[in-house]
């Protein structure tokens, strides 16, 4: 039996693990080849496109659908190295979690530092005055920001590593314990031991505090789905929305189209993209029924 990409079953099983589970996705190429062959001739919807506008709008539906239908979500892991920083992936969009791996495997989720940054810091002379580049002959320049890190920056990732079990609770106030304070009556995100960071998303950076130097960390992440072509997929349950994305959008730019056709397929990208989403849910009622279970537990 032979699958749609050519490949037979002895070359799926014995080939590349990188083809393992892609006949479940379609991609990117053959989205725009069967969108053409089947919305775009004579006496069809579209009577006649430039390819580069349908992959123009194919590429924006993979982009728009990647956020909240595709779970285009990827993870990343480094061990945090002297400079307490990490680099955000080329297709980073925003970010799901920050954890820390412990030596049994587990993820222990990290949570942001909401009261630092890294500001540019300006560069001032002995008296506060800014420091300036080479001014033009009308007198203009540019304020020198060359230090790096900031302050505010050093001061975070500077900071020495608490160990919290050392202290009592009947001798120890809250301040005593750390800047942020990690005592009742406080933010629950700072009730944990696990680290902190912040992302600089000017720098395209995420800072770490001290404690996590030389610990395992994975970021994981939203992708925008365009990141190498082989990254460009769509899954088969997603992929009529796709259809419906791309028609819409080439419709919806055009200036001899009735607005009432507009209107349906306006409709239809809602309506399939809504299915797609129901569809990638991936709800299992065995697993779900489980679930219930655990929660109705009752605890003596």
């Amino acid at each position: 039996m032979g699958l749609l990409d050519g490949t037979n079953e002895y070359q799926y099983y014995t080939g590349s693990s990188a083809n393992y589970g892609n006949y479940q996705f379609v991609t990117l190429e053959n989205l725009i080849n069967a969108f053409m062959y089947i919305y775009v001739g004579e006496g069809k919807i579209i009577s006649k496109i430039n390819r580069t506008d349908v992959q123009f709008h194919a590429m924006r539906a993979i982009q728009e659908l990647s956020y909240d239908i595709l779970r285009s979500f990827k993870s990343q892991e480094i061990e945090v190295p002297n400079s307490l920083s990490m680099i955000l992936p080329q297709d980073y969009v925003n970010y799901i979690k920050i954890v820390r791996v412990g030596s049994d495997g587990i993820e222990r989720v990290l949570y942001p530092a909401r009261k630092t940054s890294d500001p540019f810091a300006i560069t001032q002379d002995g008296d506060g005055v800014y420091q300036y580049t080479d001014t033009d002959s009308d007198g203009t320049g540019n304020i020198l920001t060359e230090q790096t890190p900031s302050d505010t920056s050093s001061n975070f990732t500077d900071q020495t590593p608490v160990n919290y079990h050392l202290y009592d609770i009947n001798y120890v106030t809250d301040t005593e314990i750390s800047p942020q304070g990690r005592r009742y009556g406080l933010d629950p995100e700072h009730t944990q031991i696990n680290g902190s960071y912040f992302i600089d998303n000017a720098r395209g950076v995420i800072n770490f505090g001290s404690a996590l130097a030389g610990v395992t960390v994975t970021l994981h992440y939203v992708s925008d789905g365009l990141g190498k072509d082989s990254e460009m997929v769509v899954h088969k349950f997603c992929e009529e929305a796709c259809y419906k994305h791309i028609a819409y959008g080439v419709l919806s730019t055009r200036s001899n189209i009735p607005e009432y056709l507009v209107a349906r397929f306006k409709k239809e990208r809602f309506a399939e993209t809504r299915k797609a989403k129901i569809r990638l849910s991936n709800i299992k009622i065995e697993e779900f029924t489980q679930v219930l279970k655990g929660m109705g537990k009752q605890i003596k």
